[in-house]
């Protein structure tokens, strides 16, 4: 059967592969194709800010910074710009839906969320309801829906006996950086409607954020679809340089809420008075001060190559223009990334599985997993282990992954894990290669001592 994604033609566009490197720390971030370095040295030249001058420099990287906010709209299936916000990561766009609904709760409200996040999307709703909306004078509490230590799978009936009339918002992710698990989010935005909570809006349902950075660089996402009201990821996990993180909202939400930060470009024109300032409409309401302006331009033309690679590798198409992408196109290249994932992540678990010793954690099916596998070896400390992996060449992560709570739910001593993640730039002689790497450790055999980098430098 042929390949979903031609592999070899995908690499050239990238550099690390010239130095050996077999690059399998996806899920914390991706690797930069060259287009996108020199599209950075290519924008230099009419550098200018944006919304704050009349010089033709300035109305041109305007331009191209409005325009990435349309790519980036289409590339997740939003009705338009008005619901996207631009943050610097995942974590602060969750950041900016607590504060601007903090004021929205009352007293005897609550959150859920699960002890399989990230702990961006755990933290804040700790400390709002611990230490923030305490020192207003205000309850709100949240809960913690748990999940199957044996499958990894989230544990829908205890979620849904935690929602009840008073749940504001329930939070999850769209799949776990630790356990792989894909959670099934129609299922929870169908407990969020039945809660019966009445928003500002006169809605009766509790609001749904989704921690989508490990579900949207692998996966064909649309938020309509899965009617989401808030969804949060990050570029520097699908190709782009660190520094810019989205947040989806519903433009009704984003229009009523309060901003996150205050101060210059998010203001209305002209409209600040004593006793009365006017925001800015959306989406620049969410986009106070100078924003970071080459990072939003060169992260949608990210999307962009992204398509490109997946779809026509040798022949892009979309990188480098305005074109508006089609949902179909999304869907068509979004789908052949997914089944490249999980193509590689079958492989790696098959050949972890055969290895004495190993605990893996999450789903054994691939089809249930994002592209990435966390493990540990019996009487192995995992930071020891990935240590051992660098020594062969394999560039591995071990630690809790900001999973906190799950490590601690599966009462792990140290909390932490050793994790291999994967995207459509690795090849499946490269899995084989972190598997017997992990093998050999398990063995107690020196595992690096002629790794893929000294190979390589030797021909």
């Amino acid at each position: 059967m042929r390949d979903p994604v031609d592999v070899q033609a995908v690499r050239r566009h990238f550099a690390f592969p010239t130095l050996g490197r077999i690059a399998t720390n996806n899920a914390a971030s991706t690797q930069p194709p060259r287009e996108l370095v020199a599209l950075y040295q290519s924008l230099a030249p009419g550098y200018e800010n944006v919304h704050r001058g009349q010089s033709s420099a300035s109305q041109e990287m305007t331009a191209l910074f409005e325009e990435s906010y349309d790519t980036i709209a289409r590339f997740v299936g939003a009705s338009g710009r008005d619901g996207i916000a631009l943050y610097r990561n995942t974590t602060e766009a969750i950041n900016a839906v607590m504060y601007s609904l903090l004021t929205e709760f009352r007293e005897g409200d609550n959150v859920v969320t699960t002890t399989m996040e990230h702990n961006s999307n755990y933290v804040p709703w700790y400390a709002m309801c611990r230490e923030i909306l305490p020192r207003l004078g205000r309850r709100v509490d949240y809960r913690l829906a748990r999940f199957d230590p044996h499958t990894g799978e989230l544990d829908l009936d205890h979620l849904a006996s935690l929602i009840d009339a008073r749940t504001k918002l329930v939070c999850c992710t769209g799949a776990s950086n630790f356990l792989g698990t894909r959670t099934p989010l129609r299922a929870v935005r169908a407990l969020a409607d039945a809660s019966g909570y009445l928003q500002p809006t006169g809605e009766r349902r509790s609001y749904l954020l989704v921690d989508a950075a490990q579900l949207v660089p692998g996966s064909f996402v649309d938020v309509r679809a899965l009617d989401v009201d808030y969804l949060a990821f990050s570029f520097h996990k699908m190709l782009a340089p660190f520094g810019v993180g989205v947040l989806y909202g519903k433009p009704h939400l984003l229009a009523a809420a309060l901003p996150f930060l205050y101060g210059g470009d998010m203001i209305a024109e002209g409209r600040v008075f004593p006793d009365r300032v006017d925001y800015n409409r959306l989406p620049w309401k969410y986009a106070a001060g100078t924003p970071n302006i080459l990072g939003a331009v060169v992260s949608a033309q990210a999307l962009r190559l992204l398509l490109d690679l997946a779809l026509s590798p040798d022949r892009p198409a979309y990188f480098g223009t305005a074109e508006p992408i089609e949902r179909s196109t999304v869907r068509a290249g979004m789908n052949r990334v997914s089944t490249w994932n999980r193509q590689l992540t079958g492989r790696a678990l098959d050949g972890l599985g055969a290895i004495d010793g190993i605990t893996i954690y999450g789903p054994r099916d691939p089809a249930r997993r994002t592209s990435l596998v966390a493990f540990n070896l019996a009487g192995r400390d995992p930071v020891g282990v990935a240590e051992a992996l660098n020594r062969a060449g394999i560039e591995s992560r071990a630690g809790c992954h900001c999973a906190t709570l799950a490590h601690h739910a599966l009462g792990l001593t140290p909390p932490a894990s050793c994790r291999l993640s994967f995207y459509l730039y690795n090849t499946p002689d490269e899995v084989d290669q972190a598997v017997a790497a992990v093998a050999a450790v398990a063995a107690g055999r020196p595992a690096g001592l002629d790794g893929p980098r000294e190979r390589v430098a030797a021909r």
